[in-house]
């Protein structure tokens, strides 16, 4: 199968998979990503097949939708990528990419590296800062009934993995305990250089909603 044909199947796959996901982890959500992804690697060498076959399947089946389960997105990426064809050493390499990619608190120790995982990682964490991470903040804040902002309730910095998946704070708190130190974490210069932006835009969103929250502005 050629690369053309094999993305395209991918994405009907993905968008077929992810119709009714949550609105900050649906097809919109991929295809970012996969915009993302494709212009960090115009800057970077690489395996642009595998950067896009990673960034259309890294949350196809993303655990917190299933009990936790790290192991489904993996699997439902082989098995699909199987019934293509796709040669094993393509399909470790975005296995690997989907094990590694997540955040997991900040405390999660990749056991796999490689260029691509690098491209696809920034791709994913840029679409969680800026215009777009706040609203899939809230978004998901508001899938999962939390608050939006408890003065009394400090966000916790220094969270294990599984205190990290069971968290259920304000959304405000997601901002320190994540969003804010993504930028910090980029893999590329590319990466860097777009984080840095939406970075600047949700410390001013922040200004502003503390303004608000206490009547000042």
């Amino acid at each position: 199968m050629n690369n053309p044909e094999l993305i395209n199947k991918t994405i009907a796959f993905v968008k077929e998979k992810l119709n009714d996901a949550e609105g900050g982890h649906d097809w919109f959500h991929i295809e970012r990503v996969y915009k993302n992804a494709l212009l960090i690697a115009k800057e970077t060498k690489c395996d642009l097949v595998v950067v896009q076959l990673g960034a259309l399947l890294h949350d196809i089946a993303d655990s917190k939708f299933h009990n936790g389960d790290e192991s489904i997105g993996p699997k439902t990426a082989r098995i699909f990528l199987e019934s293509e064809d796709v040669s094993e050493e393509i399909i470790q390499h975005v296995v690997n990419i989907i094990e590694n990619i997540s955040y997991k608190g900040g405390n999660f120790e990749k056991s796999f590296s490689s260029v691509e995982l690098d491209i696809v990682q920034d791709a994913d964490r840029l679409d969680a800062i800026g215009a777009i991470g706040v609203a899939r903040a809230f978004n998901y804040g508001g899938f999962k009934n939390r608050a939006l902002y408890n003065p009394e309730i400090g966000p916790n910095t220094s969270m294990t993995k599984e205190e990290y998946k069971k968290n259920n704070a304000p959304t405000i708190n997601h901002f320190y305990e994540k969003l804010l130190l993504l930028t910090d974490k980029m893999n590329t210069e590319t990466g860097k250089k777009i984080a840095a932006e939406r970075h600047r835009f949700m410390e001013t969103f922040l200004a502003q909603f503390y303004a608000e929250w206490e009547g000042v502005k």
